[in-house]
């Protein structure tokens, strides 16, 4: 099967439907190569990422300073204690250190409150951008099963990159920086030690993260294949069962899943592992200062006070470097589903926007010269789908589009409407060049109807009224009088849903919808491709003389014999091209 998209944007405009003709579900969309904990373009896109950098530093910056006081707090008390053989010096730093311990309780629950958020904002962000890149009329388009992995569970990574591990890295600069300083001020020797050994975590820690990132990777590209796969499936279920190969799909599925699984294990198999490796160095880095000031301590060189107050403070200036290790993980799926959804969102073009009024009166189409290939690894190498390909529509006829499956005729008509953007060639309204008009108005303006015609949830009524929104129930029914949905005695207009229609009703809905906008919604163009599929043939017929007798500009993309027949002009296109598209 041929991954599909559907969308229709009925709301706005006609309906966006890709055939088979230039399909390009079969795509793999794998993160980007790019490295680093955070990618640029989330500090430049999202606000809510600056602000929790922003804010994870002042905080962290504040929590090491209450890290210090407690073990200042500890270090002067115990030692003078010790040294005193008295409990007062005890009973005098008790109201700091519940002070000093209150205050990291509050930062830490302040630094995950910020996390959470921000994590919450750039999710929703995120997923109204990848929304508004697949609604998006341009060329590459999404591909159908990432974007369902992104929005549905993919971005729930981002989870833990925001409220784990980007504190985390904050407070890794901040901490030992901040511990560091207040150790040299104390003892010289014991700072020089944990300076020397703290690069030691980094080290093992860019040694873990790269064999890290390429499993990461590939289990990116495993959980995409099977939510496309999954997507694909269901899309395509009524026809396997249909011919009866239903069943032969469980074992494909049955593989995609177990490769899912296999790369998920192979993930985890090396983050415990990594968390081993990272408890090990930080704890032998702990040891060699402890051993060196224990030493001097018995030598008499460093007193008990600042001895506690180095041995306490330590462990603490390796600790946050060994969780940015055992949160890398966290960060890596939430880096590669940041990254995926990224290329996405940039890859789609913004639609260009025009501001030259559409014509008034008879809408006449005019294609020269277009010349079109949909996107690949190496855009020479791919054959053009459509290869200077001259074309008129004229005003208040019929023209037939004709061609074997895969010359390009959808392709041309999503050209012609402004859907897609041509190689070379242009495509001219009435002598006006579609890229100076107004392409929103223009939408308005066209009514179509698309081989797999999209509804939204809900009623017949509501989705023929959304070709004309102030058409009232009367007109509506008049509409689908015309188109020839019969429904049953038992079925009301308003009550019944369009889920329980078969492909042939669901057809004469859309061509309703497509009346109403021309008798209602102003509309003076109609593009249709293959109206009549699946129709007898005195419904074709019918349909047909009303194409006919609304005296509008009319493109119909149709094999039917009866249709060509009737058409006052044939456009004709050539060789197919087959699906793989690429050059003989």
């Amino acid at each position: 099967m041929t991954g599909r998209k559907n969308p229709e944007l009925v709301d706005k405009g006609p309906e966006l439907v890709e055939g088979s003709e230039h399909a390009g579900g079969d795509q793999e969309h794998s993160p980007s190569t790019s490295s680093g904990p955070l990618d640029p373009r989330l500090l430049r896109r999202a606000a809510a990422v600056r602000r929790l950098l922003v804010g994870q530093t002042v905080i962290g910056t504040l929590s090491a300073l209450s890290v210090v006081a407690i073990a200042y707090c500890i270090g002067s008390g115990v030692g003078t204690a010790f040294t005193t053989h008295t409990v007062q010096p005890l009973l005098s730093v008790t109201p700091w250190l519940a002070g000093a311990f209150l205050a990291r309780g509050l930062l830490s629950w302040l630094a995950d409150l910020v996390a959470v958020r921000a994590a919450i904002a750039v999710k929703s962000q995120l997923r109204r951008e990848i929304t508004q890149a697949y609604l998006r009329p341009g060329d590459p388009q999404p591909d159908h099963g990432t974007v369902t992995s992104l929005i549905s569970t993919g971005l729930d990574d981002l989870d833990g990159y925001f409220a784990r591990y980007l504190p985390q890295l904050v407070l890794a600069v901040a901490a030992p920086l901040v511990i560091g300083i207040a150790v040299a001020v104390q003892d010289l020797i014991s700072a020089v030690i944990i300076a020397l050994t703290l690069p030691l975590i980094p080290i093992f820690m860019i040694l873990v993260g790269w064999s890290t990132q390429k499993l990461t990777g590939r289990r990116w590209r495993v959980q995409a294949r099977l939510a496309h796969h999954f997507a694909d499936l269901v899309a395509g279920l009524p026809t396997l069962r249909a011919f009866g190969r239903a069943r032969a799909q469980a074992e494909g599925l049955r593989r995609s899943g177990e490769a899912h699984r296999v790369e998920t294990m192979a993930t985890l198999r090396i983050a415990l592992l990594s968390a081993l490796v990272l408890e090990l160095a930080a704890t032998l880095s702990v040891a060699v200062v402890a051993v060196v000031i224990g030493i001097r301590v018995i030598a008499g060189d460093v007193s008990l006070s600042t001895s506690l107050f180095v041995l306490i403070l330590a462990p603490e200036a390796y600790l946050p470097l060994r969780k940015v290790g055992v949160h890398y993980h966290d960060a890596a799926a939430g880096a590669a589903a940041a990254r995926t959804a990224l290329d996405l969102i940039d890859r789609v073009p913004v639609a260009r926007v025009g501001t030259a009024a559409v014509p008034t009166g008879p809408v006449e189409l005019a294609a020269s010269g277009l010349t079109f290939r949909y996107p690949a690894a190496d855009r020479e190498t791919v054959r053009p789908v459509l290869s200077g390909v001259d074309a008129v529509v004229r005003a208040g006829d019929l023209t037939c589009l004709v061609g074997p499956s895969g010359s390009g005729k959808t392709t041309l008509l999503m050209l012609m409407m402004g859907w897609l953007r041509p190689d070379s060639g242009r495509v001219r309204i009435n002598d006006v060049d579609l890229d100076d008009l107004d392409l929103e108005e223009l939408r308005r303006r066209i009514a179509w109807v698309g081989q797999q015609p999209g509804m939204i949830p809900g009623t017949i009524a509501a989705n023929v009224q959304l070709g004309a929104p102030d058409a009232d129930a009367e007109q509506v029914a008049a509409a689908l009088r015309s188109a020839d949905v019969d429904l049953d005695p038992g079925r009301q207009l308003d009550a019944a849903e369009v889920g329980r229609l078969s492909g042939g009703e669901l057809r004469r809905v859309a061509l309703a919808r497509a009346l109403l906008r021309v008798r209602h919604g102003g509309a003076g163009l109609m593009i249709l491709d293959e109206p009549t599929a699946g129709l007898d043939a005195a419904t074709e017929l019918r349909t047909i003389e009303l194409i006919r007798s609304l005296g509008v500009t009319a493109l119909v993309v149709s094999h039917r014999p009866a249709v060509i027949a009737a058409a006052d002009h044939l456009i004709e296109l050539g060789t197919a091209v087959t699906p793989e598209r690429v050059a003989a």
